[in-house]
């Protein structure tokens, strides 16, 4: 038997994927199956920026004179339908996993002591072991995170009402995306960042997201003293001395392995636990996968992670590539990017209007497209979007990437139209800029 401990986006493809190759998998899950990638990150953002856009939507429609009105939120109710959804879609992901012959154990901590496996207390004999336990919040090291009204992304559905301002501390992704919903719900957003907003985005990509960001306070390189309060927030205290009023504050400060379970593995200093390329741990048989193995975080690597630990437990030597794995963000468009090197030459242009961007073209932005070129082949080695539906674009184009497509190539591809993707024009546009070049 092989037993798999956790349930999220890599546990669950490993045991699948194992299962489906003729093994007897015994799948231990603590919580519900689809880790807090549907519990409370990924889905939870998407439904909230589901409304947030429409809200935003209707809003520059009636800037126009189109639209009498902008509707207001009611987030109790949304709260409550993302968790009859979220139900909904575990009930569908436990039918699907359990259709593959994978036994699931509910309410049950797996852990491990060495190549021991145990479930609670219950010693269990496996033939391999694959460890996919995840990750939690990171709680910065700043007084006043136990006050009432303080949240992470995991502790955020027990929020029971919009405040009427809210301190968003850190400067990353998950940040910004929360900050971005909550604005448009109507509360006053104070982001706070203790180095830079979003700063490992190419700085177009960046100025597009501070666009989307408009009316959200910022404040970069600035350390958090401590939140203040009798019991609950009252506000936030800046290492300068000034303080933010807040009714709620949200941390959104990182992520940490959840590894406190699998003890006789070699660990990395912030837990972490170390794997190879084949996702082998320090101890024989027994593998690990998904955010316990530390950054970079991302539900579609923890998804390939684990289908490369079951091939090698299958005795498939298999390693894991993470070049070209697109990554995304949800503000009022979609950014995505994907790339396989540095260098090369970049190229940047406003992307074209379509579905989901038509109206905001009064305004005078559509959102922005960019790829980069090595000159010397033409391979395209890295691309942006800024614009509805960037992320499934980038999905294939980092696929494409990893292929050694060239921008000539982009003379084949017929797009579809009406559509909000700028990328292959400008692709289209490097060919015949190198062209001229070489001539």
């Amino acid at each position: 038997m092989i037993v798999v401990i956790g349930g999220g986006p890599a546990g669950r493809l490993g045991a699948i994927h194992l299962a489906q190759a003729g093994k007897d998998v015994r799948l231990v899950e603590q919580r519900s199956i689809g880790g807090q990638c549907l519990h409370e990150r990924c889905m939870t953002i998407c439904a909230l920026n589901d409304v947030a856009r429409l809200i935003e939507a209707a809003g520059t429609q009636k800037d126009l004179g189109i639209l009498d009105s902008v509707p207001t939120v009611s987030y109790p109710a949304i709260r409550q339908r993302i968790c009859e959804v979220q139900e909904k879609l575990s009930s569908v992901l436990d039918a699907e996993t359990r259709r593959a012959s994978v036994e699931i154990v509910y309410g049950a901590e797996g852990r491990l002591e060495g190549n021991r496996v145990f479930i609670d207390d219950e010693d269990v004999r496996a033939d391999a072991v694959l460890a996919a336990t995840g990750s939690r919040p990171a709680i910065p090291d700043i007084p006043g995170t136990d006050l009432t009204g303080v949240y992470t992304y995991r502790t955020l559905p027990g929020m029971p009402d919009l405040p009427r301002r809210m301190a968003v501390i850190g400067g990353g992704v998950v940040a910004a995306e929360f900050a971005h919903i909550f604005h448009a719900f109507g509360v006053e957003v104070e982001m706070i960042a203790r180095h830079g907003l979003l700063r490992d985005l190419d700085e177009k990509m960046r100025a597009a997201a501070l666009r989307d960001l408009a009316g959200v306070g910022i404040r970069e390189g600035t350390p958090v003293a401590s939140i203040e309060g009798c019991g609950r927030v009252r506000s936030v205290l800046l290492a300068g001395g000034e303080e933010i009023e807040a009714d709620a504050v949200l941390l959104a400060t990182g992520l940490v392995p959840n590894s406190e379970m699998l003890q006789g593995l070699e660990k990395r200093p912030d837990g972490a636990v170390v794997v190879d390329r084949r996702m082998r741990t320090s101890v024989p048989g027994v593998y690990a996968a998904g955010d316990v193995i530390g950054p970079p975080y991302l539900t579609p690597a923890a998804r390939r992670e684990g289908v490369v630990a079951a091939e090698n437990i299958l005795g498939r030597e298999t390693v894991m590539d993470y070049e070209g794995i697109p990554q995304a963000m949800s503000l009022r468009y979609d950014y995505a990017f994907a790339g396989t090197a540095d260098g090369g030459i970049t190229l940047s242009a406003p992307a074209p209007a379509g579905p989901g961007s038509f109206w905001d073209v009064a305004g005078g932005w559509a959102g922005l497209a960019q790829v980069r070129v090595d000159p010397a082949s033409g391979r395209l080695i890295g691309a942006a979007a800024a614009v509805p539906g960037a992320s499934l674009l980038l999905s294939y184009i980092g696929y494409l990437m990893k292929r050694g497509i060239t921008v000539d190539d982009f003379d084949e591809i017929v797009e579809v139209h009406p559509s909000t993707d700028g990328v292959y024009g400008l692709a289209r546009y490097a060919a015949g800029m190198l062209k001229k070049k070489n001539e």
